[in-house]
């Protein structure tokens, strides 16, 4: 079963046209399909809309947050409500093509884990395409992750990166780059992307600014969550070891045992000062470390620093023949204990 995710927040004009072109869509290719919507604090009458498809149509399921706590929170919410297998997640702003659904799943069957959208020819101002292209380019650099659009809301899940992907803040960027951490297979297809036809859009110049930190934030922890001593303490050595070499200069050209040239520019007073100043600021550093390692040993780090894909349990038989004619394939279960193995829980 596919599960569908929508996060919204005052998207009353659209929904109920994407809601018909998603029942289109399965109608034609034969999925099992559930929708939900999650409302992420609209004031508009988007609530309204989703309690009347429920009632409609069984396969409409609806979230309601209190207030507006951010698209992170809305797709956290809708994944933890999905049943599917397969998670598609898409805006509800009908700039994201439901029709595009199946070349997303095409690669799943592929044996890829998450699928993204790439919005090649994308329908906004254009300077919102140059700052988006120009975070993309950051992001590939900083990461390794080499897709051309992080951002784009269409996305296809397999279920076991949405149960391990934490998503908090405004994390939904990134998630590409979080599931490629844990292990995760990654890639992307062109999708159709359409002119907005209501309302307009959500995002202002702080999405720059906001995009920029959340990606330093991901990169520290993708690279150094479990392991934060390597990056603050080896930091924290250098300024040590460059503050004594300072203040040693200083010594001896106070002493006169070599000529003080560089003092002709620089007084010897400012150098010591710098000296001391990267001496305390690189012990600070290896405490700092120090600590969040500490913090880590007693307390844990939240998810594990592993991500099993499947494991074979103690005297695990042969599979029979009966269970050798089951469907195989990525979207068929071939992790399931059919196969002779297990995934670990």
């Amino acid at each position: 079963m596919l599960s569908v995710v929508i996060p919204l927040y005052n998207e009353e004009p659209s929904l109920e046209k994407l809601y018909q072109e998603l029942v289109e869509l399965g109608s034609v290719h034969g999925y099992s399909m559930e929708i939900i919507f999650v409302d992420d604090g609209s004031t508009d009458g988007s609530w309204e809309v989703i309690r009347r498809l429920a009632e409609q149509d069984q396969r409409v399921r609806g979230v309601r947050f209190r207030r507006n706590f951010g698209k992170a929170a809305a797709l956290d919410a809708g994944f933890a409500a999905a049943n599917g297998e397969v998670i598609i997640t898409l805006d509800a702003d009908l700039q994201d093509d439901p029709h595009e659904i199946p070349k997303l799943l095409a690669k799943l069957e592929e044996g890829f884990d998450l699928v993204s959208g790439w919005k090649r020819h994308r329908q906004d101002p254009w300077g919102k395409v140059i700052g988006s292209r120009m975070f993309n380019y950051v992001v590939r650099r900083l990461t390794g992750v080499r897709l051309h659009d992080h951002n784009c809301g269409m996305k296809a899940y397999r279920r076991e990166v949405v149960r391990e992907v934490r998503l908090y803040g405004e994390m939904h960027r990134l998630v590409p780059v979080l599931a490629a951490a844990r292990g995760f297979r990654v890639t992307e297809t062109p999708v159709h992307h359409r002119a907005r036809q209501f309302g307009r859009s959500k995002y202002g110049p702080s999405r720059a600014v906001k995009g920029v930190l959340d990606l330093l934030s991901v990169t520290f922890l993708t690279r150094f969550g479990f392991r934060p001593q390597h990056l603050l303490g080896v930091a924290g050595l250098m300024m040590m070891v460059l503050g004594l070499l300072v203040l040693l200069y200083c010594l001896g050209s106070w002493a006169e045992w070599w000529p003080g040239w560089l003092l002709a520019h620089f007084p010897l007073q400012p150098l010591a000062v710098a000296g001391v100043g990267l001496l305390v600021l690189g012990g600070q550093c290896m405490a700092l470390g120090l600590v969040a390692e500490a913090m880590i040993a007693l307390y844990g780090a939240g998810p594990k620093p592993y991500s099993i894909a499947e494991c074979i349990p103690a005297g695990a038989a042969s599979p029979t023949p009966e269970a050798s004619a089951l469907p195989s394939g990525p979207l068929a279960g071939e992790n399931s204990t059919a196969s002779g193995s297990q995934p670990c829980l």
